[in-house]
């Protein structure tokens, strides 16, 4: 089968317009409705990843939930997340997109409203599981919807642009959320109002995105055994990442748990070689630009959840502020990456992928070294305000070629699978992140104190100085992201631009003997 988008059928059974053609026959009259509906779908998504940082020491008090077991709140939701994020591609691409975002959307409202009247910890845990796998099915068809609504290269370049812009900022805005809702009302409110916001967004996808049949034929049959040894060899790493955090990266735990991880995720791609009909086509990932894109992806999501992660300890820690002025202090993220997103999505098709996410990269990787120079004495207007906006606008110019790069050229059967190794790549770099910087920061912090007791403040200087050795981290993983993006993404402009998208690269997928 061709990878190719050039002759995928619409849900009406015309011919999509060729990306890059300018030929308007075909396109969706409702195209930017249906964009409005996808935004509105992927905000909740990331703002629910962020969005109960700042509620959780309130949750925790009204539900006595333990310190050993208040991560479970968002690691509940992470590892539903992404080690579901595979089948709920694929389940896409049999279903059909927009049956598959509709029950995702329904799912995750209804989750959201038992997360907010949950009357005990068992039930909190559970609802964010919820919400984490019906997110699953959500931002795979939600990603593959636009992928193919949106045909016209320069069209899909705006697109993305929005859905990039989001993408990097709604945590940032989850965070501000949050901290407003926890003080103005309460806690359980930052789960409560996902469910009017879906139930608007299921009203808008029944009537401005297009019905589509099923993509992959389901007398096909399902990769069950893909779809077992992925998911549970996801679920593994992500649970042993989340758990070395609190029993050490060499526990016997740890260990267990990420060798099991490897060894089925291992036999995952031994799987997919043989299946005639498999999970996630290895062809998909084979190629050149789209798996540069991904390892990208995965090296940004390991180095940015944890920058949100330490500038929130030291505002709250450090400079003593309150969770909503913490909040406020993330908003020039936000607005970075938006402004970054509107660039690069308004020369990538002049320029190509390759410039921008290189460029992108290499301007947040510089960001990350600045942060390094925190001290205790540092000021937020002087010293972190302007390396956020430089990570920001860096990161809203990686975005958006990074999600294009990752979907461009793929055929209308791997589209919803395609789509979610985007999502799965960032979920499951968080979940490393989280757990790798914060033991480095917290190894970092102990080391300084083991040298210098006795002197004045030297907790507090530990502290930052723990968090400038994880920012250092950051840093070098951002800069093997750019290394990795001007090695392999060699998507030339007429990729996105005026011409025909397919002369790309040679693909590896020669290397695909399923």
């Amino acid at each position: 089968m061709t990878d190719t988008l050039s002759n995928a059928p619409t849900a009406a059974g015309r011919p999509v317009a060729e990306p890059g053609s300018g030929d308007g026959a075909g396109l969706d009259p409702r195209r930017w409705w249906a964009l409005l509906v996808i935004a509105l779908c992927q905000l909740m998504i990331v703002l629910d990843a962020s969005v109960v940082v700042v509620a959780l020491p309130s949750a925790q008090h009204a539900l006595h939930i333990s310190d050993a077991n208040r991560q479970w709140v968002l690691t509940a939701y992470t590892l539903a997340f992404g080690s579901l994020l595979l089948l709920g591609g694929r389940v896409a691409d049999y279903a059909g997109r927009r049956r598959t975002f509709v029950i995702g959307l329904v799912g995750f409202g209804a989750a959201s409203a038992l997360g907010g009247l949950a009357p005990d910890s068992a039930m909190l845990f559970g609802a964010r599981a919820l919400q984490g796998a019906f997110a699953a099915l959500m931002a795979p068809a939600a990603l593959s919807i636009l992928t193919v609504t949106f045909t016209e290269a320069r069209e899909r370049a705006r697109a993305f642009g929005v859905y990039g812009g989001i993408a990097g900022g709604g945590a940032a805005i989850g965070l501000v959320l949050g901290g407003t809702l926890t003080q103005l009302a309460s806690w359980r409110w930052t789960l409560l109002i996902n469910t009017p916001i879906a139930l608007v967004a299921v009203l808008g996808a029944l009537r401005v995105v297009r019905q589509d049949r099923a993509s992959v034929h389901t007398a096909r049959g399902y990769d069950l055994r893909g779809v077992v040894s992925a998911t549970a060899g996801l679920f593994l790493l992500v649970l042993g990442f989340s758990i070395a955090e609190t029993h050490g990266w060499t526990a016997t735990p740890t260990l267990a748990l990420v060798a099991g991880g490897v060894a089925l995720l291992a036999a995952f791609v031994a799987i997919e070689r043989r299946v005639a009909n498999p999970l996630l086509p290895l062809r998909v990932v084979l190629d050149a630009n789209r798996g540069g894109a991904y390892l990208a992806s995965l090296l940004v999501g390991v180095a940015l959840l944890g920058t949100f992660l330490f500038l929130t300890y030291f505002l709250q820690g450090t400079l003593h502020y309150s969770a909503l002025k913490t909040g406020f202090a993330f908003l020039p993220f936000s607005a970075g990456i938006i402004l970054g997103a509107g660039l690069s999505s308004r020369f990538l098709p002049r320029i190509g992928p390759r410039r921008l996410m290189t460029v992108g990269l290499v301007m947040a990787c510089a960001g990350l070294f600045w942060f390094t120079r925190l001290d205790v004495e540092s000021s937020y207007v002087v010293s972190l305000l302007p390396a956020e906006l430089v990570v920001s606008i860096g990161m809203g110019l990686t975005f958006v070629p990074m999600s294009s790069t990752a979907l461009t050229g793929v055929d209308p059967e791997a589209a919803g699978v395609a789509s979610a190794l985007v999502n799965t790549s960032q979920q499951v770099g968080g979940a490393l992140g989280t757990s790798l910087l914060n033991t480095v920061a917290a190894s970092a912090t102990a080391g300084y104190l083991s040298t210098r007791l006795g002197q004045p403040d030297v907790t507090a200087i530990a502290t930052v100085h723990g968090f400038t050795v994880g920012f250092a981290l950051s840093a070098a993983l951002v800069a093997a992201a750019a290394l990795v993006a001007a090695w392999f993404v060699r998507g030339a402009r007429r990729d996105e631009g005026s011409g025909p998208a397919r002369e790309l690269v040679p693909s590896l997928a020669s290397l695909d003997a399923g």
